[in-house]
């Protein structure tokens, strides 16, 4: 069922120019609209409390279906199979944790951060500062990998300089964040969601057009081009404990990322701060199912080499088969709504580091608590949004051509390990200290950080990138050519039509630089491997690759720390560094605010509210 049709990804597309065009003119409009209404330091940070929970699990799904959901997990799935699933099964599961734990005790408690809730009973200063520096470094993180996501789709999809991209990325979410605040961060994430919800729902009903609408016959014809083991786990994450640990950090990571929890101060109550968790996770649970079914069919219909051949990270695979399907139109408005949700994304990220600089450093640490009017606040707050929008550009023009991919997967660790334990054992355990406090958000970063830098990750993928690129050359060298052995003849007729679809689509004039240099890539090694079955020497060049591959997996320095996510030993040490530090030394002043926190916690009484919030 494979095809591989002329492609038009990587030249300049009308369509999508003209839906990113038609998408920044709302948003601007929208955020002109919200700046009138933007007065004072409730509305900059929460919209005034005035949204409604429906319309707030929009706007979460819109901050958390992020473009490493949408591009990246349909990527994993039509590369590797059953193994991308982790990612989407352990972002989804994590909301449930942020409604039954997180959401009424964040809504009841805080103010604008959830340094106010771990703070409500604490001494606020070193508080504040640890949760404000662990939201930062969350923040940046994710912020870096979605930038250079920016920049990398808008160079492709239209022909834009990389740079050019990450400037243009960086003045449209300043002028949302700086003029509009929080409510039109709200309102950008809302129809980023209703676009991005529908665009893959039209795209996953072409999908199963294909295949008579049953996901069996879909398997089915997955196994007949892949094998069983694509179907099963280990394609990608081998070890048990790894895929256990990486799923902890994607869990609880989701109840610690900062952008996320600020939006349950934008509804009036805890009830609406429920309501909104509920429609957030049905959205994100639904939205994860399309990515699944977008991946499998990409890998079926467009099939992994011409995937492969426009990225090597698989990255495309969505849009590869909304042209397929759809055609150039549908490729368009796809890769404009991929544009959409990054500037949603990194939208509500600065906002929430503009949060942490104003309200948690300016506001709870330099000055006491005590700022004269809304209006300096609000000034610290929108020189703040300023800033963190130029470190955005910087970081993005900074990892330009680098492997970004370990960001996302540090920011969930340090959210799960910073930020998590310690909101969890504040609002749960009365015993809880100012220094078990800080020392665990403390602990939870520096470990989580160290363990990441020594992970395979950092240690061999970024510290010894030219020797595991050579070995991943080295080993899908040799992996392409023993898939030969099982059926020469038939693997000859595959490579030849390959073959010829790639010379068609290399005719294309204009083609982006990026997408050629892959295609002529495959180009020529489809034709190599053609020369290798044809001339007889087949065998020889099957053990002259496996020669070479030994040899390169040999030259790469093994990572001290041998898993590739570290949440379960970052998060661990977080919470034993939490409790052995507070039961080492009593807090009577926190314990005896404990049962005044509870009755505010769940039944809300002195609790802000969307008149004054």
């Amino acid at each position: 069922m494979q095809a591989q049709p002329q492609s038009i990804i990587g030249t300049l597309s009308p369509m999508a120019i003209f839906f990113f065009l038609a998408f920044v003119a709302v948003t601007l409009g929208i955020t002109y609209w919200a700046a009138k209404k933007t007065k004072n330091a409730a509305q900059f940070y929460a919209a005034g409390g005035g949204i409604t929970g429906f319309q707030n699990g929009l706007a979460l799904a819109g901050d958390y279906m992020s473009a490493a959901s949408f591009l990246g997990i349909a990527g994993l799935v039509s590369l590797k199979g059953y193994d991308g699933l982790i990612y989407s099964v352990g972002w989804l599961v994590g909301w449930p944790i942020v409604m039954f734990l997180i959401s009424e005790p964040l809504r009841n408690l805080g103010k604008y951060t959830l340094s106010d809730v771990v703070a409500f009973r604490l001494h606020p200063q070193p508080v504040k500062t640890a949760a404000a520096v662990g939201s930062l470094v969350t923040v940046l993180f994710y912020m870096t990998a979605q930038m250079v996501g920016a920049g990398t789709l808008i160079q492709l999809m239209f022909n834009l300089p990389y740079e050019s991209a990450i400037i243009l990325v960086g003045i449209l979410i300043i002028c949302y964040v700086l003029f509009g605040g929080m409510l039109a961060t709200t309102w950008v994430q809302i129809i980023k969601a209703c676009l991005l919800l529908g665009g893959a729902t039209i795209l996953v009903f072409l999908t199963l057009k294909s295949f008579n609408f049953s996901y069996p016959q879909m398997f089915s014809e997955a196994v007949r081009l892949y094998t069983p083991k694509f179907l099963e786990p280990g394609g990608l994450i081998t070890k048990p404990l790894d895929a256990f640990s990486l799923g902890l950090a994607l869990m609880f990571g989701t109840a610690g990322l900062p952008h996320v929890l600020m939006r349950f101060y934008t509804v009036p109550n805890a009830k609406e701060a429920r309501k909104s968790v509920f429609y957030a996770t049905g959205f994100i649970g639904y939205f994860y199912i399309l990515t699944v079914t977008i991946g499998f069919g990409a890998a079926i219909l467009v099939g992994k080499t011409f995937i492969t051949s426009i990225d090597a990270g698989g990255n495309m695979s969505a849009l590869a088969l909304a042209e397929h399907l759809g055609g150039g139109p549908f490729l368009g408005f796809l890769a404009a709504v991929a544009f959409a949700t990054i500037l949603a994304v990194v939208a509500g990220l600065t906002l929430a580091g503009a949060s942490a600089v104003s309200h948690d450093l300016y506001v709870g640490v330099f000055r006491h608590g005590k700022v004269k009017n809304d209006q300096e606040e609000m000034k610290v707050a929108k020189i703040s949004t300023v800033g963190i929008g130029v470190i955005a550009i910087l970081l993005g023009l900074l990892f330009k051509k680098q492997n970004v991919a370990f960001m996302v997967g540090l920011a969930f660790a340090v959210a799960a390990s910073a930020n998590f334990p310690a909101l969890l054992m504040s609002i749960k355990w009365k015993r809880f200290t100012t220094a078990g406090a800080v020392s665990s958000m403390y602990t939870g970063l520096a470990v989580a950080v160290v363990l990441i830098v020594l992970s395979p990750t950092v240690w061999e993928d970024v510290f010894q990138d030219s020797s595991v690129k050579a070995r991943a050359a080295a080993v899908a060298t040799f992996t392409r050519l023993d898939g030969y052995s099982k059926d020469t003849a038939k693997s000859l007729a595959t490579l030849q039509t390959q073959v010829a679809a790639l010379q068609v689509d290399l005719a294309i004039p204009d083609l982006n630089a990026k997408v050629k240099a892959n295609k002529t890539k495959a180009l020529a090694t489809g034709q190599a491997d053609i020369a290798v079955l044809q001339g007889g020497t087949f065998p020889t060049a099957l053990a002259a690759a496996k020669a070479a591959k030994d040899q390169a997996v040999a030259q790469v320095n093994k990572a001290p720390f041998p898993m590739k996510s570290p949440g379960i030993f970052s998060m661990g040490a977080a919470f034993l560094v939490g409790i052995l530090v507070s039961l080492l030394k009593r807090e009577e002043s926190a314990e005896e605010m404990f049962e005044s926190e509870k009755v505010r916690t769940y039944v809300g009484v002195g609790a802000e509210g969307s008149a004054s919030h």
